[in-house]
């Protein structure tokens, strides 16, 4: 421990790990000013910024829940958010102007405290650091990270002190880090992997941690090299970008030693191109209810498994639902099972939905993943697909995780996305959204040929559709209920 090394770094800004002790009191005690007591629930809306940590620590040592919002949504979605978890205060970081604006005169959210933090500097520099401290357990809620909302309503999941604590320990054990290392922060801290993934474990160990407001690819190579990043971890398509942009071919990525990436399948020539620079890019697996980790890809043995989401963490079980409900091992043949898994740094329940979070429970102890794995006989896991993405076309169940992996591997196809459409003859078929390369041609007859060469009849989808660019959220999985609701629009045949 060191408390005059540099914690976090910011373009020319800095806080070592004494100061950020400091700033986080004193905002702690600014807070407690405007009434903000254990329990309550500490918003923050704002791009990834040094005040963002500062505010996720200030409200721990309250005792309070930190709440993290999307900086892409819409106001009423904000408002929804700030309703539903009962919000007392909200912080507000850069980037988010109009849509605080419309927050504060919304008469639905006139209880709510607005603190901009521009305003909030001054009274922080002058606030006196917490005396009192609050008595706060591993057993009580730290952090509400909303889901994606790919499908229907977000919902909040409630992530415990000890669940960010056994999740950092799973991901320290996974890879090694040191106090020497500096790491990258580029995925938003309202997503599990923002805090989850690297950012966390780098702090505990007392490494440093360099904050970037927004992703660019450019960017992002230039400061591995410039500031010799250890570590980062992305989502595929950052990835896919970083490969892409101009600055690759001449980037120094010599001190990267973890890459660690997530959400979905990385495009197998976009994988070769980090390899060829000596970088081993490693696939996890994982979902915010988990903190996020439950599965990762080791050093030794991905390379020769280059779709494997890994082996589970070391804190982590587990499990599969079986067909009669039963919970059996993760099986090594056949199509999957729904993923099953347990640990410690495994979620509280969803906030406020006491039954939600019961259905999401097998056995009083098993969380349903939702997700299709099997695994190897050396325990490396495959997810195949999602419990709820499976398309049945006329009894039989199609991947279209299975189905994308094939499109991707036609040349000239940058990502895909397959997606049921109801069928009034099959019950339903699959409708694939393809995404070219910039100045990339392809066909439908020569992707149809493709499929032809790799999949069986009744797995290629009935329709391709070509766009420009596929709809993603703020961390980078696609959204699929778009697609669907695209599919039924303008494909759907009327009986």
């Amino acid at each position: 421990m060191s408390p005059d090394a540099v914690a976090l770094r910011q373009g020319d800004r800095a806080l070592t790990y004494a100061q950020l002790a400091d700033r986080a009191a004193r905002l702690a005690s600014v807070l407690r000013d405007r009434g903000v007591q254990r329990g309550d629930r500490v918003a923050h809306l704002g791009t990834n910024d040094l005040t963002t940590f500062e505010a996720f620590f200030a409200s721990g040592l309250l005792g309070a829940v930190f709440v993290p919002l999307n900086t892409r949504l819409a106001a009423a979605e904000v408002a929804y958010m700030l309703t539903d978890c009962g919000a007392r205060v909200l912080l507000v970081g850069n980037g988010v102007e109009l849509v605080a604006k419309e927050l504060v005169e919304d008469p639905e959210l006139d209880r709510l405290v607005t603190l901009p933090f521009a305003e909030v500097e001054a009274e922080v520099a002058a606030a006196a650091p917490l005396a009192a401290e609050v008595d706060v357990t591993l057993a009580d809620p730290a952090l509400l990270l909303y889901t994606s909302g790919t499908t229907g309503r977000p919902k909040a999941a409630t992530l415990t002190h000890g669940n960010l604590t056994w999740n950092t320990i799973n991901q320290l054990a996974h890879f090694d880090t040191a106090s020497t290392d500096r790491a990258l922060c580029i995925a938003p801290l309202f997503h599990a992997v923002g805090l989850g993934q690297v950012t966390l474990p780098t702090l505990f160990k007392g490494g440093s941690v360099d904050v970037l407001d927004k992703f660019d690819a450019g960017t992002v190579l230039r400061l591995v090299g410039e500031h010799g990043i250890t570590s980062f971890s992305a989502v595929p398509t950052m990835l896919q970008l970083m490969v892409e942009d101009p600055a690759w071919a001449d980037a120094d990525l010599s001190s990267l030693r973890h890459v660690v990436f997530g959400g979905s399948s990385v495009n197998e020539g976009v994988a070769r191109a980090w390899l060829e620079r000596g970088v081993r890019v490693l696939q996890g697996y994982g979902m915010t209810e988990a903190g996020p980790g439950i599965y990762m890809a080791l050093q030794e043995g991905s390379g020769d498994r280059p779709v494997s989401v890994g082996v589970p963490h070391f804190f982590t079980d587990v499990a599969a639902l079986g067909a009669d409900g039963s919970v059996v091992p993760v099986p090594q043949e056949g199509p999957g099972l729904e993923l099953l898994v347990r640990g410690p740094n495994v979620f509280a329940g969803y906030w406020n939905r006491p039954e939600e979070t019961t259905a999401g429970v097998v056995d009083d102890r098993w969380f349903r993943t939702g997700d299709i794995l099997r695994a190897d006989e050396d325990g490396w896991g495959y997810v195949v697909d999602r419990v709820k993405d499976v398309i049945i076309s006329g009894g039989e169940n199609i991947y279209p995780a299975e189905v994308e992996a094939v499109a991707i591997t036609c040349a000239g196809v940058r990502s895909a996305a397959v997606v049921a459409l109801p069928d009034h003859r099959w019950g339903e078929v699959g409708v694939a959204y393809v995404e070219t390369f910039p100045g990339a041609t392809v066909t439908e007859a020569e992707l149809r040929a493709h499929f032809e060469a790799h999949l069986a009849r009744y797995k290629i989808p009935k329709h391709l559709c070509f766009v420009d660019e596929l709809p993603r959220n703020a961390t980078g999985k696609i959204l699929r209920s778009h697609l669907r609701d695209r599919a039924r629009t303008t494909l759907e045949e009327k009986p």
